[in-house]
């Protein structure tokens, strides 16, 4: 069992910019972001897979505005989030896998939810 403890969240104005940090109690093949606003589905924000060599993968909703870094040891994932819109805000959820799958695919431990409030 892997738990994973998300921090950072928080409340700022239209393009500002927030980092997010999520840590997990063990190594892990796969770590995402993934986030949930009011009444709207489950978005994929980004993803580090490790077995693929550190490759990582965004959402088109934030390419180029946000970027994941992660950490050696294969158990944390930062999210740095630049010009930050209102449409941002949500709960973002860390994820993590120890399975082979794609870095957009099912995830087996969920952190609790941090939320990210962006003021116009």
């Amino acid at each position: 069992q892997v738990q994973l403890v998300e921090s950072g969240g928080g409340s700022v104005q239209a393009g500002e910019s927030l980092t997010l940090s999520c840590t997990a109690s063990g190594s892990v093949l796969r770590m995402a972001w993934f986030r949930q606003a009011p009444g709207k589905g489950r978005e994929f924000v980004a993803a580090i897979d490790w077995l693929g060599g550190g490759k990582t993968y965004y959402g088109e909703s934030v390419k180029g505005r946000f970027s994941v870094s992660g950490a050696n040891a294969r158990n944390a994932l930062g999210l740095q989030m630049n010009s930050l819109k209102p449409e941002d805000a949500a709960v973002y959820y860390c994820a993590a896998s120890i399975q082979l799958a794609p870095a957009r695919g099912e995830y087996d431990y969920w952190g609790q939810g941090i939320q990210v409030t962006v003021s116009s």
